[in-house]
């Protein structure tokens, strides 16, 4: 079986092709700059030399077509022909409360997803454009959706309701959510294998690094809680989005500045986090470069976030009672160092005891590392982020019938 994973967001498709039968990895890359002119696409194929092309790419259709094209290349391809791929899986961001497992796509599903775009307006759209485009390429093999949200569907009342009118849950289903299901699932995973136990024998904190940033307290292999919500806006503060306010400040800026909601949620996603901070869009490996070399926006940017980070840290210590370990993503590259060393100061009244020099010395994307000191009765580790390897998982469970996304 042969697995192909497409994760459509902003103009961009990263991809990876996978041989089931062997849990192997055929090819990996990405396509960018779609709809946006001067595309190209980039591939790794083992015992290959990396694959470049560019080639316009209107839409996300174009460029799920460019992808098979590489695949299928007849020196540069790891694939002779394109019906060896068995079967697609499309990351979607939001699930909402219809979808708590992975399921094959067809028209309703689509149509279910397109529902969901206002509450996760950076990523439905292009979760969809690309689900589209592939359909229209390769429509005569099964497509599975992966939802983000799935992981946290065993978050039990308490921790997902908010104290609003009930009837807001009832009519429009607003409750916590929570995304990056896949990653903290992954990241549960390894944890638990780090220690040498069953993901059932242990509890977790996750924290999942990257231009988002969430963190989830896994108890037993199942979320009980996580940062983000109803919306990824929640939680920590991220590169361009706000995390948790006072959600009196959007209606006081919508009468003094006279925004439209709509203007106000762009304000939010698009201008808020570590861009509102400093003044500057900046790619995260920017920001934590700029900061480590004493830029003073660029550093108070990742003092607030580690802080918030701090506070999540601790409250899911106390609603799991008992931690294990920490489990950090590496996504971000060698500068995420300088969060986890602020994030972890003085934690030590929890048994977290971070070993200062193994933390700085692990910034590779391609090795998990073991940063807290000896003796320290909680673990923390870094590990990189392997998302796609559980969206192949839920792909080929759901060819087999079943539904997965736990950590069994």
């Amino acid at each position: 079986m042969r697995i192909l994973i497409l994760n459509c967001r902003g103009y961009s498709i990263y991809f990876r092709l996978f041989d089931w039968s062997t849990r192997t990895v055929l090819a990996r890359g990405d396509v960018d700059r779609i709809e946006l002119g001067d595309s190209c696409i980039t591939m790794e194929v083992p015992g290959h030399d990396p694959y470049h092309l560019e080639s316009d790419c209107p839409t996300f259709g174009a460029g799920v077509a460019l992808i098979i094209s590489a695949l299928t290349h007849p020196l540069e391809g790891p694939l002779q022909r394109v019906e060896q791929i068995t079967a697609v899986g499309h990351r979607v961001a939001h699930g909402g409360e219809q979808f708590s497992a992975s399921i094959p796509i067809d028209g309703e599903v689509i149509s279910a997803v397109r529902s969901f775009e206002e509450l996760a307006p950076l990523h439905i759209p292009a979760n969809l454009a690309g689900i589209e485009g592939a359909l229209e390429v390769l429509p005569d093999i099964p497509h599975v959706a992966v939802f983000d949200s799935a992981f946290h569907q065993t978050m039990p009342l308490h921790a997902y309701l908010y104290p609003l009118p009930w009837e807001w849950y009832e009519k429009h289903g607003v409750r916590r959510y929570g995304f990056h299901g896949a990653s903290h699932c992954y990241a549960a995973r390894r944890g638990a294998a780090l220690l040498e136990r069953k993901p059932a024998q242990c509890n977790l904190v996750t924290i999942h690094i990257g231009n988002g940033l969430s963190l989830c307290a896994v108890e037993g292999g199942r979320s009980i809680d996580t940062s983000m919500g109803l919306t990824p806006l929640e939680g920590t503060m991220m590169g361009t989005r706000c995390g948790s306010i006072d959600p009196g400040i959007p209606p006081f800026i919508m009468q003094e500045e006279q925004l439209t909601a709509r203007d106000m949620e762009r304000i939010l996603n698009q201008r808020s986090g570590a861009t509102g901070i400093t003044g500057m869009k900046l790619e995260r490996p920017a920001v934590l470069e700029r900061a480590i070399n004493g830029d003073e926006r660029c550093l108070m940017a990742i003092d607030m976030q580690a802080y918030s980070i701090k506070k999540h840290i601790g409250g899911y210590i106390a609603a799991l009672g008992r931690v294990d370990a920490l489990v950090f993503s590496t996504a971000s590259g060698e500068g995420e160092w300088i969060v986890r060393e602020k994030a972890l100061a003085g934690m030590e009244i929890f048994g977290i005891r971070l070993d200062r020099e193994r933390n700085r010395a692990a910034r590779s994307v391609d090795r998990e590392e073991r940063i807290s000191a000896d003796g320290s009765p909680v673990a923390v580790y870094v590990i990189p982020t392997e998302e796609e390897m559980v969206y192949a998982e839920e792909v080929a469970a759901v060819m087999n019938g079943t539904g997965l996304m736990t950590c069994p």
